[in-house]
């Protein structure tokens, strides 16, 4: 199996909540390549919250940015989307929702927005994009 890798999960905390939980189970399969090391937070960080979440996507392998329909309207995401991007982080775009029309958070557009399935999660933590 290889290495396990430690996933940042940027998501819209006031609409999308519910993914980022069915996202931690999914981490909790045998066969699972990552572990949830961090992700978007709601509760006020002191202090710069920009500078503490840098860090926390600084020490995550990947970035997996949930994709809700109202990500777009999510400052927190776009603004986590940008620190992965100048971090060089590898990312990746989550349709977090089969029948619905899921938004990229801004500065995202042009991203590629993945199908949420265990197939495409195992290859994508692991670099296929």
């Amino acid at each position: 199996m290889p290495t396990r890798k430690r996933l940042f999960v940027s998501f819209d905390y006031d609409n999308d909540e519910t993914l980022k939980t069915f996202l931690i189970g999914q981490s909790k399969h045998d066969d699972t390549p990552f572990d949830v090391a961090d992700a978007s937070v709601k509760e006020h960080l002191t202090g710069d919250w920009q500078g503490k979440v840098r860090e926390r996507i600084r020490r995550a392998d990947v970035v997996c940015v949930l994709c809700g329909t109202r990500t777009h309207t999510a400052n927190g995401v776009s603004i986590e989307y940008s620190i992965a991007k100048q971090l060089g982080k590898p990312l990746f775009l989550l349709k977090g929702y089969r029948d619905a029309d899921c938004t990229r958070p801004k500065g995202a557009e042009s991203e590629k927005m993945y199908n949420w399935t265990w197939e495409n999660l195992k290859t994508l933590i692991h670099g296929g994009r």
